[in-house]
């Protein structure tokens, strides 16, 4: 069955980075595209940035534009995000999963990200 498993969360101040992992299994990793998600308290979920399956063209919410890296690496099943210049508003659970339209039903825990001073 489907998993995703992020990890790499954790707690920063302001202007410092992370690297964010999702170890994906039980679908074709290599053959679909793949998004990080984040949602803040009392928000609803949110699209941060996607990656295509073959040519790994980029895309990124306004919001993180020029800080956030999506990337991925089909032979491990994996797929990363970046996170520099972290602001106290990217404080979140960061979930990983298929390009939005194309969403498993199933999410993982996810990976919590704090920043503040």
């Amino acid at each position: 069955q489907v998993q995703l498993v992020e990890s790499g969360g954790g707690s920063v101040q302001p202007g410092g980075s992370l690297r964010l992992s999702c170890a994906a299994s039980g679908f074709p990793f290599s053959s679909v595209g793949m998004s990080w998600y984040r949602q803040a308290p009392g928000k609803q979920r949110e699209l941060v940035a996607s990656i295509t399956s073959a040519s790994g063209t980029t895309n990124y919410a306004d919001s993180v534009k020029g800080r956030f890296t999506i990337s991925r690496d089909n032979a491990k099943n994996a797929v990363y995000l970046q996170m520099n210049s972290l602001k106290p508003e990217d404080t979140a659970v960061y979930y990983c999963n298929r390009r939005p339209g194309y969403q498993y039903t199933y999410w993982g825990q996810g990976t919590q990200v704090r920043v503040s001073s």
